[in-house]
Order: structure tokens, then C-alpha cells, then sequence
């Protein structure tokens, strides 16, 4: 007696062996899809990106290879921020110490920017840091999302607490484009390599930005104003992915100004809040 016809389903998928690894054949009308064989499948321990460098490093070579991925592009442009922010502080009658220890201390220039100009504009204290508060709540997500690259393969806590005070924009966005090819027990010293890095390139820059204020012609100083703005804008345009995100930068494109000749004390705030609300509201609504 013949064997009974295959049945649809056996026609429709078929299975074969190739070299004692199952593959899964695709029907005739589609030759070219297939599953790979478990040996070329990638695996959470690779990655096609994976620098060759990673094969063999130890947590001294990750870390230094961090170092040197910080002289970029990336680094450059917070160079020149950084000088921007030296020069304005000079121009808000504050001095080179200020500075160098707001780089270190809060290692975000939206904030040091804020922070100076409140100070140099007289405002409280307490109205200054309620500001700067307000800016620095972005750094909660953006501290939260990277963290799990960040745990240290020993458990040494302080390591991993070091490297959250490095997450700011800039290494933000390093880390999330650097460190998820790497292998997960050199992320945390490659991270700490251009995290640190940067901090020291702002704190340098802004001092270099201080001394030269004063000693450069009227516009190139200007010009050294300029960089800090125009780095917040870039870098604002850069991340900016939905609607909302642009209806926030063009809002507060539009308030700032205005809010500067109403009440200049607080203009900054009132363009982050008023903007930064409607922008908000608008993206609930569309979704």
C-alpha cells in the first residue's frame, strides 16, 4: 500500500539536517527564507560590531580605549562649549573658580549656564537652584536607561555610582553607541574612560574660556558667547525625534526672546516651563 500524501502543513514547511544542525526549509515559493544554523546565529556573547580590540582587553585597555574615543567629534563640540560657557561666566562677574568647579560639581552645562546667569543676574540662591533643578531632571531617564550597561562585573558599587555622575548628554549618547557591542564586563571601564575624559574636557575648556575672554577682541568673545547656545541647540536638534521634541525647540525658540523682555530675571524658566508644557500637552493629545 502506497503511504498516505503528506499532509499541507508537511508540504508547506519541511524539515532537513545539514551537518547535525536542523534548519528549517522554506516552501518552494519562498527558497530564500530559511533560519540560519545555530552556529551562524549571533549570541548575546557576539556581536557584528564588536571592535577587534574587545577580543583580548582587560579593564586598563577598555578603559584607556575610552580616553581615546573621547578626542572626536563628539568631544570637540563640547570643547567649544565649554569655552562658550568659560567666556560667559567671565562676562556674569564671576570667577575662573566657579567655572571649573560647576564642570566638576554638576557636569552639565545647561545647568552651569543657568546657574551662572541667575547668579550673575543677582537672583537668590534658592530661586537659582530650584532653576537648575529643573534642568537637571532630563538626567533621571537619561540615567536610567544606560545604567544597565553599567554594572561592574565584581559588584564593586562605587564604580558604578562614580559612572552615574559622568552621564550627561554627551556621554549619553557615547555610551548608548558605544558600549553595546562591547562585552558586557568592559562596558562599565570603557564608560568611565570617555565619561571622565569629557568632565575634564569641560572643566579645561571653561577655564581656558575664562582667561581668554578678556584678552581677545570684542567679537571674537562674542563669537566664544555664541558657542554655548548654539552647542544646546545642536545637541537639542540632534537627539529630537518626535513632533513634540521640535515643537519644544521651536516654542522655546519663540518664548525665550520674549520672555527675556518681560522678566528677565527668570526668562530661561519661563521658556523651559511655557514651552516645555505646551510641547507636553500637544504630544498627549495627538496620542
Amino acid at each position: 500500500m502506497a503511504p498516505p500524501p503528506p499532509s499541507g502543513a508537511s508540504q508547506r514547511l519541511t524539515r532537513t539536517r545539514e551537518n547535525d544542525v536542523g534548519l528549517l526549509s522554506a516552501p518552494p515559493s519562498h527558497p530564500n527564507l530559511r533560519l540560519l544554523p545555530l552556529s551562524e546565529q549571533p549570541t548575546s556573547q557576539s556581536h557584528s560590531d564588536t571592535p577587534a580590540w574587545a577580543a583580548t582587553a582587560g579593564q586598563l585597555e577598555a578603559f584607556a580605549r575610552g580616553v581615546a574615543a573621547s578626542f572626536g567629534i563628539a568631544g570637540y563640540v563640547l570643547v567649544a562649549g565649554s569655552i562658550g560657557f568659560g567666556a560667559l561666566v567671565r562676562d556674569m562677574g564671576l570667577g575662573i573658580d566657579f567655572a571649573i568647579l560647576s564642570s566638576f560639581i554638576l557636569y552639565a552645562l545647561p545647568a552651569q549656564v543657568i546657574l551662572a546667569a541667575e547668579l550673575g543676574r543677582g537672583a537668590s540662591l534658592l530661586a537659582a537652584a530650584f532653576a537648575v533643578t529643573l534642568t537637571s531632571v532630563r538626567l533621571l531617564p537619561m540615567a536610567v536607561t544606560v545604567t544597565p550597561f553599567l554594572r561592574d562585573h565584581k559588584g564593586r558599587r562605587w564604580r558604578e555610582l562614580l559612572a552615574v555622575h559622568f552621564v550627561a548628554v554627551t556621554a549619553w549618547i557615547e555610551a548608548h553607541h558605544r558600549l553595546g557591542p562591547l562585552p558586557v564586563h568592559l562596558r562599565l571601564s570603557h564608560f568611565l574612560g570617555f565619561g571622565s575624559t569629557f568632565m575634564f574636557f569641560t572643566a579645561g575648556s571653561a577655564a581656558v574660556g575664562f582667561m581668554i575672554a578678556g584678552r581677545v577682541p570684542i567679537a571674537l568673545t562674542a563669537a566664544l558667547l555664541f558657542f554655548t547656545p548654539a552647542y544646546f541647540v545642536l545637541s537639542m536638534m540632534q537627539s529630537a525625534r518626535l513632533r513634540d521634541d521640535w515643537l519644544a525647540i521651536g516654542l522655546g525658540v519663540v518664548i525665550g526672546p520674549l520672555a527675556y523682555l518681560v522678566v528677565p530675571d527668570i526668562d530661561l524658566l519661563v521658556a523651559g516651563l511655557v514651552g516645555g508644557t505646551i510641547a507636553y500637552m500637544s504630544g498627549r493629545k495627538s496620542r
